[in-house]
């Protein structure tokens, strides 16, 4: 579709009434169609196209520009539609689904081979979830096919956790948008590889590791974390992600240090971004000071990232500067995505 302008369909989360019915009904023809569709999940807008079609998955890789060895993730309405997309469902990965979906986790399960072969990048693993957020199930309902969806931006920018994010990167580049209000969790799924003896995460996320711990007992990390010249085995773990405009550089030391780097950029004509918490805003002297959630709970941090590294946009700064959280908990996804936004810039203050 080469179209004017991206379509917009307002639904309420309730999704109960005829008018918003009537608009999943509609988005979710686009679907049908072969066309790519912009749709609210509890991370981040995702972009859908139908999973067993290579022309519509060529359509996202397309609108994103989004490198072709980078896998997608297929998104269900129901736990029947797995059998269309794998026919090994093992013990571990039966245990997390019970305790986890529908929600913020992904996994990565064996491939039967239905999918195009554009959505695994030609891996045997096919990546799996289900979305815990009512517009995003009513509208796969409503798409009768599983949809595969990598987050809804231009490749590489921070990822969208409003419509109106989708669609300062993408309109007229797809068919539409749903528009189901701001996201909840606001970073992308946990992903995490069932095929071995032991589950393996590809990618932190709003499930975090103490969570699977919890369920399945031992679990490991994939190197390709901090590898990124390995081939990606998941969506999110390759190439420069969630960027801003300005360069970005996150700050590992006390505000005094983080305000040396400040000044020094402003002597030199920078116009320059300071990226921190609520509380410690008045501890910046900087042209823009944005919060990003409160340090005290980072699940607001989490929330917020994306948004504020947008705004930044807004203000067209040369370079912001960001504070570092503890790699704890949900803290482990937060500093995952920081550091690809920054493009692993980070700085360190002496402890002498």
């Amino acid at each position: 579709m080469s179209a004017q302008q991206s379509q917009l369909w307002i639904v309420d989360k309730g999704v109960d009434s005829r008018e918003s019915y009537q608009q999943v009904e509609r988005a979710s023809l686009w679907i049908r169609q072969g066309e790519v569709v912009a749709f609210p999940t509890e991370t981040v807008y995702g972009l859908g196209g139908d999973a067993f079609s290579s022309q519509a998955i060529e359509k996202i890789f397309a609108a994103k520009g989004r490198p072709s060895d980078n896998p997608l993730i297929v998104h269900i309405a129901d736990e029947h539609q797995l059998t269309s997309l794998t026919n090994e469902v093992n013990d571990t990965a039966r245990a997390l689904i019970k305790a986890f979906w529908p929600g913020p986790l992904t996994l990565v399960l064996p491939n039967c081979g239905n999918v195009s072969p554009a959505v695994t990048a030609g891996l045997s693993t096919v990546a799996v979830r289900m979305p815990d957020h009512p517009v995003a199930r009513a509208f796969l309902r409503a798409c009768q096919t599983p949809v595969a969806a990598p987050s809804a931006n231009r490749s590489g920018r921070p990822s969208p956790t409003t419509a109106q994010h989708v669609l300062d990167d993408l309109d007229g580049r797809i068919a539409g948008v749903v528009d189901g209000g701001p996201t909840g969790v606001g970073l992308e799924s946990t992903v995490v590889d069932c095929s071995g003896a032991i589950p393996m995460i590809l990618r932190p996320g709003g499930i975090t590791a103490e969570a699977i711990r919890d369920v399945v007992g031992d679990v490991t990390f994939d190197p390709a974390l901090s590898e990124s010249s390995e081939r990606p085995r998941s969506p999110g773990v390759k190439y420069t992600h969630y960027a801003p405009n300005a360069r970005f550089v996150l700050v590992d030391g006390s505000p005094s240090f983080l305000q040396s780097y400040v000044n020094e950029a402003r002597d030199e004509g920078l116009k320059v971004g300071v990226m921190t918490t609520e509380g410690n805003a008045d501890q910046f002297d900087s042209d823009v000071v944005l919060t990003a959630g409160n340090r005290s709970d980072l699940q607001t941090v989490a929330r917020e990232i994306y948004n504020t590294l947008r705004m930044f946009d807004e203000y067209e700064v040369d370079v912001i500067y960001g504070e570092v959280f503890a790699e704890q908990e949900i803290g482990q996804a937060v500093m995952n995505r920081l550091l690809k936004a920054a493009g692993g810039q980070k700085v360190i203050e002496p402890t002498e």
